[in-house]
């Protein structure tokens, strides 16, 4: 593994998803496997499904059976669990369904892992919020054996059991498939993925309190790397969300959130002591608009592709560089202005980060700097080509 960022920049969608709890719960779970199918049109790299169990807001409780459907629709695009809240589910049943999956998706799959991010959710289940992360290792220390250890697997802790425990079937991708660890605020996710060897996903990665540690915690995983024997951390594994809305000019662009900001940005912004923190730091007033909040949170950008560009670059110059940029998903802008916004962010962002036009716009500065060297040349065409019939048609006669 290099320490720089060589290879093209990818970008995807961590959808997981927001959704205001009045909707219609059927058609909204068809609108993301629609706006997945959009995604994958449009050449995204990555789409990340999140878990989740109460709030209303993210209804999506099962990962495995959105990316199963959506697996159906797509051809390319790379379909992630974001995350699998491992506490919450016994490590053998979360590798099986790994394994299917992986199978079903002829290799499409991602498995993103964390320790489950609502309090509610937990509660429900009787566990204790404090204690997922301490499960969350446990369990991620049993599926990777269960993935790489040969014969079976015999483990038992304080929540679960595995007796001569082993996969009926290996994964279409081996020795497992690619596996991300959340990396939030805390040290913990960092220094996990550090000790397994694997990749990151920092989802708080533009809040004020994530984009901090970033390279704190770009430091802890690659001290961990190298206690564990893996070598050099790759920045090209490292995944960093933010949000993003696009439109051809930045007041277009805050006039077509304005459709829903106000509800969704409230939800995005649901930690108390975030939105205290935003306060002090920008002296905004507590009724400030939505819009005005979300600026002052720095969670990401509102604007024209020239706002996002530069918003990336940034984020790109605070993490040191990084591999994967992932959209967090709003339902802040109506359903056809979305998806408008994906696919101005794949025409005219993305090019900018992959070299994709670079040839293009090269072959038009040459053929616009040529002060009129080709259409000389293609006049003097026409005029041999005059000519010549010309003289054909008076030896005919």
């Amino acid at each position: 593994m290099t320490s720089s960022v060589s290879s093209r920049m990818r970008f995807g969608v961590f959808l997981g998803p927001e959704h205001k709890p009045g909707n219609n719960p059927t058609w909204d779970l068809e609108r993301d496997l629609q706006f997945v199918e959009h995604l994958d049109r449009l050449g995204f790299d990555e789409a990340f499904i999140g878990e989740h169990h109460s709030s209303g807001w993210e209804i999506i409780s099962s990962p495995e059976l959105f990316i199963a459907a959506a697996a159906q629709r797509t051809r390319d695009i790379k379909l992630a669990t974001g995350v699998i809240s491992l506490p919450y589910h016994h490590p053998l049943m979360v590798a099986e369904r790994i394994t299917m999956l992986d199978h079903l998706t002829r290799g499409r799959l991602i498995v993103g892992v964390g320790p489950g991010a609502l309090p509610s959710d937990a509660a429900m289940m009787g566990l204790e919020y404090t204690q997922l992360r301490e499960r969350m290792e446990e369990s991620l220390e049993a599926i990777l054996a269960l993935f790489t250890e040969d014969g079976v697997i015999d483990r038992k802790t304080d929540w679960f059991e595995l007796r001569r425990a082993q996969l009926q079937m290996l994964p279409y991708t081996r020795p497992h498939p690619p596996i991300a660890v959340t990396a939030v605020v805390s040290p913990a996710g960092a220094n996990l993925a550090g000790r397994f060897g694997l990749p990151m996903l920092a989802l708080a990665a533009a809040s004020p309190a994530g984009s901090k540690v970033l390279a704190k915690h770009w430091e802890m995983y690659s001290e961990q790397l190298a206690r564990h024997g893996f070598g050099e951390p790759d920045r090209a594994d490292w995944r960093l969300v933010s949000c993003v809305h696009v439109a051809p000019t930045r007041e277009e662009a805050e006039r077509q959130v304005a459709y829903g900001i106000d509800h969704a940005a409230r939800y995005a912004l649901r930690d108390a002591s975030f939105l205290k923190a935003v306060y002090e730091t920008s002296g905004l007033p507590e009724d400030a608009p939505w819009l005005d909040v979300f600026r002052a949170s720095q969670l990401g950008v509102v604007g024209s592709p020239e706002d996002v560009i530069e918003h990336i670059e940034y984020m790109q110059e605070i993490s040191g560089g990084y591999g994967t940029h992932l959209i967090r998903v709003l339902d802040w802008a109506s359903p056809r202005d979305t998806l408008d916004s994906y696919e101005l962010f794949a025409r005219e962002v993305a090019p900018h980060f992959q070299d994709s036009a670079t040839r293009r716009v090269e072959n038009w500065r040459t053929f616009s700097g040529s002060e009129g060297e080709f259409q000389k040349a293609l006049t003097a065409a026409n005029q041999r080509a005059q000519q010549r019939y010309d003289a054909s048609r008076s030896l005919e006669s």
